[in-house]
């Protein structure tokens, strides 16, 4: 199996969720990924955040704000709607996947919430129609105000193991509190919870990069990532509190010290600009845990190939 940062855009074609798993794992820490939104006007509008995202150097892309019962991203339009996310997957040459989230009705809010429209919660059906509109893996986590609790990540990790099957690639964790009394700070992530994902069926464990979130530190932060390996499991650090819009010196900080802390995978926000990371940052991220050598190659790398 090629390392993820060798692989082409006929590679993963070829891929399931598990062979991704596997590129990842021979990458030793040198995947990119990016969430971009794509519900709004893209960045530049001549293209979608998603293209601009992977020409930077991303090697995954993830959409939030992805409604599945009705598909639709500004800057791409297709005939059929059910067609638009492997028409996206050709157009950007990368794996897609997207974020679904399971909101808690019953968690203790620590401020007023968003309501969710049906095609974004994390329930059977939509996950189910996440995997007939061809998405390459999901990630379970939550938005700010929306009610996104640990408990409910847990449950919803079971009902996607159940739908996408042994070879489908999950990702779960959140990024910040999503509202949710007692889950921000220090206390967003416990090696209870992160053990309950992945004896759930998770196969990456998201985690706020070290110096995104409040109290966690390189070390706390390795140390989780240490509990996650432990179990068999791999680790995606995440900047996902508006700082990818951050200068680009802050953005080397956090990469460095993700490295540091053991990361299996960078993600790279959405909230830069206008729905998705400064461009810059993700090529600056991504020269800092790989160097320019490969950051060039992916960015330069034709679709054809």
């Amino acid at each position: 199996m090629k390392r993820l940062l060798d692989c082409t855009a006929a590679d993963f074609e070829k891929m399931n969720g598990r062979d991704l798993r596997q590129s990842i794992v021979a990458s030793e820490g040198r995947t990119m990924v990016a969430e971009v939104i794509g519900a709004v006007t893209p960045y530049y509008p001549a293209v979608t955040n998603a293209e601009m995202a992977a020409a930077f150097g991303a090697d995954l892309i993830l959409l939030n704000f992805f409604d599945v019962f009705n598909p639709s991203m500004e800057g791409l339009e297709v005939e059929v709607p059910d067609t638009l996310v492997r028409t996206l997957k050709k157009l950007v040459g990368r794996p897609v996947g997207l974020n679904l989230e399971p909101v808690d009705l019953d968690a203790e809010r620590v401020e007023a919430l968003v309501e969710l429209p049906e095609g974004r919660l994390a329930t059977e059906k939509s996950l189910q129609k996440a995997k007939e509109l061809g998405f390459d893996f999901v990630c379970l986590t939550g938005n700010p105000k929306t009610g996104v609790s640990n408990a409910e990540i847990t449950k919803a990790i079971g009902m996607a193991r159940k739908i996408f099957g042994p070879e489908g690639l999950i990702i779960a964790g959140k990024m910040h509190s999503a509202g949710v009394a007692g889950e921000a700070g220090g206390s967003l992530m416990s090696t209870e919870t992160l053990h309950s994902f992945i004896e759930a069926g998770a196969d990456i464990i998201l985690i706020p990069s070290p110096g995104t979130v409040p109290g966690f530190t390189v070390e706390k932060t390795a140390t989780l990532v240490d509990a996650v390996h432990e179990k068999g499991a791999l680790a995606i650090l995440t900047t996902g509190t508006s700082q990818e819009g951050a200068d680009e010196a802050t953005i080397k900080q956090i990469a460095l010290n993700s490295k540091m802390a053991g990361a299996d995978l960078f993600h790279i926000g959405d909230a830069g600009a206008a729905g998705m990371a400064i461009p810059e940052n993700i090529t600056a991220y991504s020269i800092v845990v790989r160097g320019k050598r490969h950051t060039y190659v992916r960015m330069a790398a034709s679709i054809l190939r």
